[in-house]
C-alpha cells in the first residue's frame, strides 16, 4: 500500500518557487513560420481604394452565416520551399521569418505603393497536440500565437494523479527535424526551460506513473516476472501429475 502514495514532491507544482521573486523573465518567444504554416495577412489604409490590391481575393467566399471557413481558404499557406504568393508583390519568403520580421518587410515594400499602409500578420494554425494522463486527449489551437506549459496542462484540465508531472515530453520538429524536450512541472526551473514556451505543431505526452502501468496489468520488474513464472510453473506440475 505504501508503494502505492504519490509523495508531495511528486504532485505539487513549481516547488522552489521563491527563487523567481523579482527575477526577470530570461525567456522571450514569438513564433517563427515554417513550410505549411497558414497566415492571415491583412494591409489597411486611410484609403481602402489603394490598399485593396494586396488583400487576399477571397473568390466571393461568404464570412457571415455562422459557419467557420477553412483557414486554408481564407490565409496564404507557406508552400514547400518557404513562400508566400501575395498580391502585387508576388514571390514572398515566408518560412524562418518571425510575424515581426515578415510584417516589417511587407510593410517597407508596401510603403513604395501605398505611404501609409499598415500590414498585420497572424498564424491561423497554431495547434499543439496533447496526449497522455491529462485532464484530456486533445487538439489545442492557440489564438494568441504564445502558449506556455502551464498555460496548456490548465486548458485541458489539468493533470491526473496518474500522470508524471517530473517527465513531460515535449516532440517539436523543425524544418523537418525533430526534437525532443522534457519538462519537471514540479521545480520552479520550469520556468527556464526552453521549452516553457511551445511551438506550433508540438506534440506533448503525460506520462503514466509506475503505479498506472502496474494498476493496468503491466509486469515492469523482475520480482514480478518471477512470480509469473512460478505461477505457471506450479500449474504445469499440478495439471501434469
Amino acid at each position: 500500500m505504501l508503494g502505492s502514495c504519490a509523495t508531495k514532491e511528486e504532485i505539487v507544482y513549481f516547488q522552489g518557487a521563491e527563487k523567481l521573486d523579482n527575477v526577470a523573465n530570461a525567456l522571450s518567444f514569438e513564433p517563427v513560420f515554417e513550410k505549411n504554416d497558414i497566415l492571415h495577412i491583412k494591409v489597411s489604409s486611410l484609403n481602402k481604394d489603394v490598399a485593396a490590391p494586396f488583400q487576399m481575393n477571397t473568390d466571393g467566399q461568404s464570412q457571415g452565416g455562422g459557419g467557420q471557413q477553412n483557414p486554408a481558404l481564407s490565409g496564404y499557406m507557406i508552400d514547400i520551399n518557404g513562400d508566400i504568393q501575395f498580391p502585387v508583390l508576388g514571390k514572398i519568403a515566408a518560412a524562418g521569418k518571425s510575424r515581426s520580421e515578415l510584417e516589417s518587410y511587407l510593410t517597407n515594400e508596401i510603403h513604395k505603393y501605398v505611404t501609409d499602409a499598415v500590414v498585420s500578420v497572424r498564424l491561423l494554425n497554431f495547434r499543439v497536440v496533447v496526449l497522455g494522463e491529462a485532464g484530456s486527449q486533445s487538439v489545442v489551437n492557440v489564438e494568441n500565437e504564445r502558449m506556455s506549459i502551464p498555460e496548456l496542462i490548465a486548458n485541458v484540465g489539468g493533470i491526473s494523479y496518474d500522470g508524471k508531472r517530473q517527465n513531460i515530453l515535449v516532440i517539436r520538429e523543425v524544418d523537418g527535424v525533430r526534437s525532443i524536450g522534457r519538462i519537471d512541472m514540479t521545480t520552479a526551473d520550469v520556468f527556464n526551460d526552453p521549452f516553457f514556451y511551445l511551438k506550433q505543431n508540438d506534440i506533448v505526452y503525460v506520462e503514466p506513473t509506475y503505479r498506472t502501468v502496474k494498476a493496468a496489468g503491466f509486469i515492469t520488474s523482475y520480482t514480478g516476472l518471477i512470480s509469473l513464472a512460478t505461477t505457471i510453473f506450479g500449474l504445469v506440475i499440478l495439471f501434469t501429475r
